[in-house]
């Protein structure tokens, strides 16, 4: 038996990935900084007594802030997992000079303290949640504090690969989309929720192309990244491979909506630095046999059923 440790598991693709993991009869262990208010059925949590999460359906839940750490090496020496999943971090595409510090301390401190113990405990490969927005070659930009934090992040752990024999795997996540997704402002979940309260959407021009992935080929991604052999110290892009505008994405929402009105474009200010970034599935299909089949219309009308069931929609 496996023991696997989630980073971010109350997150959008950690709950998802848990979800998934339960079934396939690891010890795992899940991190976050507060528990879940509501523990859903396939949450076991158990205080933290390691030796009752032999289970295939427990969960270890771990109450840690990975920015401290102490924290963070008390918790890696503690569970020693195989594989660690590291989603833990603020997901925001804001250029707000206020935001710097916060993802400068969630999106690279965390990971940076997780690599640090691991080396030091010799546990298992770590599979880091990259994203396409990171500068590809030196004379990219990074477009936001985001996609510089996670830029540094893949940069540091290529190192401790290559000088520490530390194993890592960077998965560079493309726009991710589907079902529970909690923050309603991410782009799908808010043009959905607001179409099916009968309100126009207040968007950006939506002239930006992006590459959107489902949640569920993420998830599919993410474990293929972490049990596939050659994967070691690679940058491997989950994604479709294919983009497509915001406005594009908002008009076949419109039609899984009927009577959604006309979206407001150019409502807010399309964000400074935004480049078309396509993820490399030709290469992660070469890399780990990894390929989504979940298709963007299949995807969006999935999602749409999903929010349309819940009574706060």
């Amino acid at each position: 038996m496996k023991k696997v440790l989630v980073t971010g598991a109350r997150g959008f693709i950690g709950s998802q990935l848990c979800k998934r993991l339960t079934g396939l009869g690891v010890e795992l262990h899940a991190v976050s900084r507060q528990p879940p208010a509501d523990v859903p059925a396939w949450w076991q949590s158990i205080g933290g007594d390691v030796s009752n999460a032999r289970r295939a359906t427990a969960i270890c839940w771990w109450n840690v802030n990975l920015v401290d750490l102490q924290a963070t090496r008390e918790l890696i020496r503690t569970v020693r997992p195989d594989t660690t999943y590291h989603l833990a971090g603020l997901v925001t595409g804001s250029r707000s000079f206020e935001m710097v510090l916060p993802i400068l301390q969630n999106n690279f401190l965390t990971a940076f303290n997780l690599l640090l113990v691991t080396a030091e405990s010799g546990a298992g490969r770590i599979v880091f949640a990259g994203s396409v927005e990171e500068p590809d070659n030196p004379d990219h930009i990074p477009s936001s504090p985001y996609a510089a934090a996670k830029g540094a992040t893949s940069a540091y752990a290529r190192m401790f690969e290559a000088l520490y024999q530390t194993e890592v795997v960077i998965a560079k996540i493309a726009m991710v989309y589907g079902p529970a997704q909690a923050d309603l402002t991410k782009l799908v979940p808010y043009i959905i929720t607001t179409f099916l309260r009968g309100e126009r959407a207040k968007l950006s021009s939506g002239v930006r192309p992006v590459d959107w992935i489902y949640v569920d080929d993420v998830v599919d991604g993410l474990i293929v990244c972490a049990h596939a052999s050659g994967a070691e110290g690679r940058v491997i892009d989950l994604g479709w491979g294919e983009v497509c505008t915001i406005r594009e994405i908002v008009q076949q929402l419109r039609a899984l909506i009927p009577g959604a009105p006309e979206p407001l474009f150019g409502a807010v200010p399309d964000r400074p630095l935004e480049r078309v970034l396509k993820a490399d599935v030709a290469t992660a299909r070469k890399l780990i046999g990894w390929n989504p089949s979940t298709t963007l219309h299949a995807g969006l009308r999935r999602t749409v059923e999903w929010y349309r069931s819940r009574p706060a929609a």
